[in-house]
């Protein structure tokens, strides 16, 4: 790699974070970090606060991780072991990809059945509609994270699902995407548990730069309790 290979892709761990935003540098600069940071771990608590019988799961597994010590910092084995949420963030963004949609410029003609895409042509990719293909992901619009348990994962073809695009220019960040959200929400699932106050149904997706929930992902906070004691 090149100094200036190096330096983009530095510019594109910095200011993407965990977005999955892989598209040319000058359209990922636009978008900070924290806004796909937040917006990401967002959707994953508004699934949970949808479905309290997985929220369940999710914090029997916390509190096999974690037990009742809701101030310890989270180690990176305590990430390893966080399978199940791990399933539950694939499967949220899934639902939500974060950034709708790539574009590639083609280096060489592409054929798609009797279509010839010539090359120098910029294809955009629209994420969103791949991961919701009946073909791929049987009901589709339902919330199931037991699809990224790996013995379901390895029936799917491996672009089957790009929250963080595949190939040469994936997201350099994607593994480090992964463990900062599993921090964010275990410190925050170890002492809440979450209820959306809106249904899916009511709320208006705007893909822009990042798909953005309008009017927003209203949800409510309850301090949990474990063997009687108030976790907050």
């Amino acid at each position: 790699m090149t100094i200036e290979d190096v330096k983009e892709e530095v510019e594109a761990f910095m200011f993407t974070e965990f977005s999955g935003i892989c598209w040319d540098l000058t359209c990922a600069m636009d978008v900070q970090g924290h806004d796909s940071a937040s917006l990401s771990a967002s959707w994953v608590l508004y699934l949970l606060g949808l479905h309290p019988e997985i929220q369940k799961r999710v914090h029997s597994e916390m509190d096999d991780v974690f037990g009742e010590d809701f101030e310890r910092l989270v180690e990176t084995e305590d990430a390893k072991k966080l399978k199940y949420l791990e399933c539950v963030m694939k499967e949220s963004q899934r639902l939500y990809p974060v950034v709708p949609y790539i574009g590639r410029c083609l280096s060489e003609d592409l054929a798609i059945d009797k279509y010839i895409i010539p090359a120098g042509s910029t294809v955009a990719v629209f994420l969103y509609m791949i991961h919701h293909s009946p073909d791929v992901y049987p009901n589709p619009e339902t919330f199931d994270p037991d699809r990224f348990l790996p013995e379901n994962v390895n029936k799917r073809h491996p672009f089957a699902y790009l929250p963080f695009s595949a190939g040469p220019r994936n997201c350099v960040g994607q593994k480090f995407a992964q463990i900062e959200q599993k921090v964010i929400l275990s410190n925050i699932l170890r002492r809440f548990r979450v209820t959306s106050l809106i249904q899916r149904d009511k709320l208006d997706l705007v893909p822009e730069l990042v798909l953005t929930p309008k009017p927003g992902l209203l949800v409510r906070f309850d301090r949990r309790e474990v063997n009687n004691n108030l976790m907050g």
